[in-house]
């Protein structure tokens, strides 16, 4: 195990040594602190004072050598801009190049100052949790406010970048000028919508992007995959460079993600239907969409195992399996079994490889570009989600060929399977097997793990004090805290191999919110799977209805996404939107029970859209946090913080979807309420373990 403080000095830049905040004489202070007031030779609020000044002393100094550093980086920036100005008249070649080199330079030195500042903020956000948790209070929380809001506030100075932003600028802007463009110096200015194709500052700006932690709908959206990072950074990426990079192989994993949210949802206006036509109740149509998720929760724990040998092979062998169960999907018509369609269906459940999409993202795409791949792999499913259904509905035909059967029924399955043969053959060739050496050789960096810090951290300002994961970390001098979620989390980047090992792991925080996630799925998979038998029973709605019905629905991923990601997010504490988010997820399903006759399109339209709506806006924010509180043990392996996600979310599906063909037995008059009910108790369950939760940590 490697000691959080070690791991801090291993990072820092030699010749700056001196001027990093003292992370370790902080934390003895804290023993210290904790041994005295034991002892009664200290008052707690004697404690308060001296660690607050102690805090402003190191902040101070960390400032103040920043705004030192931004001199130095402006005058050098002056000197060239006298040089490059000089140019102007008579352009040389050569001088231009070694120009362009001389201002990269500044850009590299302005990357070292930008990661002394974001090991610096990990540094302070560790010893201010370490403070909370040694002395029960909510320190973090007063400190933060007492000095970000004050006019002369050394937090400000550091978190609001005024003077790195001007450097960035005038880098960039010079870099833009010198580029080769036929003789023309254009101004960035001019073309706003030309972006500077330059390494240095794409870096500049990714990590200024990771210090700010600032709030947009990419980054929001990214967070949907639960794709998890290292927790220090590194001044140059390990493990994942960019000619080991191959956009199309990732291309072909989005694919692959989309296509299997569409198989997945495709049948969803017509299963009832198909039910009918084989002699099974329309309610059999939960056991119909459900296989697909019963086959998952097992595919997935392979798929995650074979992802760590290769990613080629699982994703040839999904084509595969999907391309057969699809034909047996379509098969069962003329075959006149359900028996075949079931199978069919779990075929389909056993060839979903979104373990291996999802590990692609984390080991094979570099740093710079995993937030939008894993924001790809989000809009993939949510695009999927929306396409298949509406997709089914628009598959309105009826002719045979030879003895196959061809009509709204069995195309889903002939569609697809189609589908999947030439995305095996665009697969096979196109796709490149990275090296495996990458993971071997180097230390991996996830994307997208924010640590939890619970408290005003996570607003106002977004602080980078909250880069990192809740892990406990062991001082190099041997001592080790003994509170429950530190100890679960132990700095570690050894991968769990037993699902007993991962679960070890799950602190109660953790649990909750694998929950709620829990909760929204299974009640987004009733309104989903019942829609068509619920739409004919009692608006007697054709196929194509519900169809643009559901479409409509998975239409509105993306735009609520937005909603919160720019807007939403940046006004309200993340646990108050996850409350919140809760109790409206509660309203929708109270709304859609069926107490008054008649019920009416209204009522459940609206009610559904609440719901749904509700319930996307609580994924997003739920596995945000999850993301944070989850401990780096999590991030790779079998067992890894992604596959336990989906399995949770997989087998509220399964259960979603049985319940509705058993509470089909009870007439289709009483399956809308029978259905909601066991909605409602998780909910409120989820509701009462989050307060719980949140009250007794806070």
């Amino acid at each position: 195990m490697v000691a959080f403080g070690k791991k801090l000095k291993e990072r820092q830049i030699q010749e700056w040594q001196g001027y990093y905040i003292n992370y370790k004489l902080m934390k003895k202070k804290v023993r210290q602190y904790a041994q005295q007031i034991e002892v009664g030779t200290q008052d707690r609020r004697q404690v308060l004072k001296d660690f607050s000044r102690m805090l402003d002393n190191q902040i101070e100094k960390v400032v103040l050598f920043l705004l030192e550093q931004q001199g130095l980086l402006a005058s050098r920036i002056a000197k060239l801009d006298e040089q490059h100005d000089a140019l102007q008249p008579q352009p040389n070649i050569s001088q231009i190049y070694e120009l362009r080199e001389a201002y990269r330079a500044v850009g590299q030195d302005l990357l070292k100052l930008l990661f002394f500042v974001e090991i610096n903020a990990i540094g302070l956000r560790k010893i201010l949790k370490k403070f909370d948790k040694r002395f029960g209070y909510r320190f973090t929380n007063y400190y933060v406010e007492t000095r970000a809001n004050h006019p002369y506030s050394q937090l400000q100075q550091v978190f609001k970048h005024v003077g790195i932003g001007a450097v960035v600028g005038a880098i960039s802007r010079n870099l833009h000028e010198l580029q080769d463009r036929q003789g023309s110096y254009l101004s960035i200015y001019d073309h706003p919508a030309l972006p500077l194709q330059d390494p240095v500052v794409d870096s500049i700006k990714a990590a200024v992007d990771r210090l700010t932690h600032s709030t947009n709908f990419l980054n929001f959206l990214a967070q949907h995959a639960l794709i998890m990072q290292d927790e220090l950074p590194a001044p140059i990426e390990e493990g994942v460079d960019d000619e080991k990079y191959h956009f199309m192989s990732l291309l072909l994993n989005l694919a692959n993600t989309f296509l299997y949210m569409v198989n997945t949802y495709i049948v969803v206006p017509t299963a009832d239907d198909y039910s009918l036509s084989l002699g099974a109740a329309a309610t059999v149509c939960g056991v119909v969409i459900g296989a697909m998720a019963v086959a998952q929760v097992v595919s997935s724990v392979y798929f995650s195992a074979w992802s760590n040998k290769s990613y080629f092979k699982p994703l040839v062998f999904s084509s595969i399996v999907l391309f057969m169960g699809n034909i047996l999907y379509a098969l069962a018509y003329d075959l006149n079994s359900i028996t075949v369609l079931l199978i069919g269906r779990l075929f389909c459940g056993l060839g979903s490889a979104r373990a291996v999409n999802r590990r692609y993202i984390s080991d094979c795409v570099p740093l710079k570009y995993r937030m939008q791949a894993s924001a790809g792999f989000v809009s993939a499913s949510a695009l999927g989600m929306a396409c298949g259904p509406a997709l089914g509905g628009f598959l309105q035909t009826n002719f045979r060929i030879y003895k196959l059967t061809f009509n709204e029924d069995t195309l889903p399955g002939w569609v697809m399977a189609v589908a999947w043969l030439v995305y095996l053959i665009w697969l096979c060739i196109s796709f490149k097997e990275p090296s495996r050496e990458i993971e071997e050789n180097s230390i991996p960096q996830e994307s997208n793990a924010e640590a939890v810090e619970n408290d005003s951290l996570e607003n106002g300002l977004k602080q980078p004090l909250l880069i990192s994961s809740e892990d406990k970390q062991q001082d190099e001098d041997g001592e080790q805290e003994c509170d429950e979620s530190e100890e679960a989390s132990e700095d570690s980047h050894q991968a769990d191999t037993s699902f007993r090992s991962a679960y070890r792991l799950l602190t109660p925080s953790v649990k909750v919110q694998l929950l709620i996630y829990f909760m929204l799925k299974y009640a987004m998979e009733i309104l989903l799977s019942e829609s068509s038998v619920i739409t004919t029973y009692y608006f007697q709605w054709s196929t194509s209805t519900v169809a643009i019905f559901l479409a409509c629905l998975g239409l509105t991923v993306l735009p609520i996404n937005i909603v919160v990601g720019n807007y939403i997010s940046n006004m309200f504490e993340d646990r108050q939107i996850l409350m919140a988010s809760e109790i409206m997820v509660c309203i929708g399903i109270l709304l859609s029970f069926h107490i008054f006759s008649p019920y009416t399109v209204p009522q459940y339209v609206c009610s559904g859209l609440i719901m749904f709506v509700s319930a996307e806006v609580l994924e997003g924010v739920n596995l945000a946090l999850l993301s944070r509180v989850m401990s780096s043990r999590l991030s790779r392996g079998t067992y890894n913080g992604g596959l336990l996600s989906t399995e949770a979310g997989t087998i509220a599906r399964v259960i979603a979807d049985g319940t509705i063909t058993l509470a089909g037995f009870l007439g289709n008059s009483r399956l809308l309420n029978a259905t909601l009910l066991p909605s409602l108790l998780i909910c409120i369950s989820s509701i009462i373990a989050t307060c719980y939760t949140y009250n007794s940590l806070y």
